[in-house]
């Protein structure tokens, strides 16, 4: 049992593959509580169907439907304090500028490794601990 064992997740990526290959490498870090969506419209129902909410939304900036901004917008409204970790093939500054000021928790660009999922889910993860 990972120490990320108990976590229950919201993934949003309308990329198929990658979504497998993102659930592969939560299923390494011992996480099993997934819960995918294809598009940001998706994701959306998944949260409002969801009351106990999420420990943490991992969506890509491009989706149709609803994109990772408009999705992170929502889930603001609906559960302010659930970190939201944005994914994206998008480098340049003004995007990670942009979706800083939204309120993204973390931000990782396409593509990358598990290590540097796992480091982004433990910094995210230590800044609960320091709030309970």
């Amino acid at each position: 049992m990972g120490k990320y064992a108990h976590l229950n997740i919201l993934l949003a990526e309308d990329d198929s593959s990658i979504r497998s290959a993102i659930k592969a490498m939560l299923f390494d870090l011992g996480i099993h509580k997934i819960t995918e969506a294809a598009d940001g419209e998706a994701a959306l129902q998944n949260l409002i169907r969801t009351p106990q909410g999420y420990d943490l939304i991992i969506c890509d900036w491009n989706m149709p439907n609803k994109n990772g901004l408009e999705l992170l917008k929502d889930a603001k409204m609906r559960a302010p304090s659930t970190p939201f970790l944005m994914i994206t093939g998008r480098a340049d500054e003004e995007s990670v500028m942009k979706a800083l000021k939204s309120g993204v928790s973390g931000y990782l660009r396409k593509p990358f490794r598990m290590n540097q999922l796992e480091s982004k889910i433990k910094v995210i993860a230590d800044s609960w601990s320091e709030m309970a």
